[in-house]
């Protein structure tokens, strides 16, 4: 199954908690910063619980060393973003996608969303909600790619 990206993060439990999702599915972690915590945060570890040796994850100091870390493994990326341009669920996932997400105050950057080769989003029901926690929207996308391809039992 592909990856997940987290660029620029801010908030360590957050990304703790997808640590543990990708800790229980086995899927690649990759953090590009700038972060907006340590690696070393309390908190970051605290909500990754006692999972954080069982997590597959890559620290990039910046997005232009995730593209070249990305240019030698191929791939397609997709962006997760309130304005992309189809439901997660209709889209057609590959076994080699990247699931790209953006920070939680400021979503994916406008240049990486025009280097997706595809834009999603998830659909939400009441028009005054924004936007879901970042974690809920990895784990959402990410189960619903792994049931496409058939990685649930």
């Amino acid at each position: 199954m592909g990856q997940i990206v987290l660029i620029n993060p801010q908030i360590p439990p957050n990304t703790g908690n997808i640590a543990r999702t990708c800790a229980a599915t086995r899927t690649e972690l990759h953090l590009v910063g700038p972060l907006g915590f340590e690696i070393s945060d309390r908190y970051l570890k605290r909500a990754g619980l006692d999972y954080w040796p069982y997590v597959n994850w890559r620290y990039h100091p910046s997005l232009q060393d995730f593209q070249a870390f990305h240019h030698q493994r191929g791939g397609r990326w997709i962006g997760f973003s309130t304005s992309g341009r189809c439901s997660y669920v209709k889209f057609q996932f590959l076994p080699d996608d990247w699931l790209l997400f953006g920070s939680e105050t400021e979503g994916l950057p406008s240049d990486v969303l025009k280097a997706c080769a595809e834009t999603v989003y998830i659909p939400m029901s009441q028009p005054g909600v924004r936007s879901l926690n970042l974690s809920v929207s990895v784990a959402a996308g990410l189960f619903e790619a792994r049931r496409q391809l058939g990685y649930l039992e």
